[in-house]
């Protein structure tokens, strides 16, 4: 992923098709394992190249999930990744694959720069909408992975914030959840939480 200091909504980063179009001077191993991959060793490959999928093998349905009216498509600024998927399983489930969210607006722009219980809350926001969006709420969540930029400085108000929306939405028992520190993708990011939420398609629970 390209990392930009500046306001996304000021200055957007390009298409990820642009970034793989930039003069890139490929090293010897890297052409090596471009090659292995069936890719051309010193040029940028074309969409749909490398076909993968062994003959009568039958996909999975997936798609994108959207909320674009709370936050926009990843790939808008060159990241290669949805907000989420919705995959259909065999027996009637459905999986939603919520992909790390953050406190990001419409506009790909950071929101409450430096207010970590605000961009807990607003990362919440985003994840409910994702989730409405595909019909599920926050009582099909059965897990999340939860990175704070600085777990010593910043968990005791993450834990204080959801607890308090957990208990507000009547969860028992709680999601399964692990809380990592990392280095998030943006520096003014604090907090981002990805998901994966089971339903049961047809309205049974």
């Amino acid at each position: 992923m390209i990392q930009r200091k500046t306001n996304l909504m000021e200055t957007p980063l390009p298409p990820a098709d642009a970034v793989a179009d930039c003069c890139v001077v490929y090293s010897e191993a890297e052409k090596a394992e471009r090659r292995a991959l069936k890719l051309p060793a010193c040029e940028p490959s074309p969409a749909g190249l490398i076909q993968a999928l062994p003959k009568g093998r039958t996909l999975v349905t997936k798609r994108a999930i959207k909320a674009p009216d709370v936050l926009n498509d990843a790939p808008q600024y060159g990241s290669a990744f949805p907000r989420g998927l919705r995959i259909e399983l065999p027996g009637g489930i459905t999986q939603l694959l919520i992909s790390g969210t953050a406190s990001v607006g419409e506009n790909g722009e950071t929101l409450y720069e430096g207010d970590f219980r605000a961009q807990t809350w607003r990362t919440f926001h985003n994840i409910t909408r994702l989730l409405e969006s595909e019909g599920a709420t926050w009582h099909d969540i059965v897990r999340t992975t939860c990175y704070l930029r600085d777990i010593e400085r910043d968990y005791l108000d993450f834990n204080s914030v959801r607890n308090e929306f957990y208990a507000a939405l009547g969860l028992d028992p709680f999601p399964a959840s692990t809380a990592i520190q990392a280095r998030i993708c943006r520096s003014d990011l604090l907090v981002e939480i990805e998901a994966i939420a089971i339903m049961v398609r047809g309205g049974g629970k």
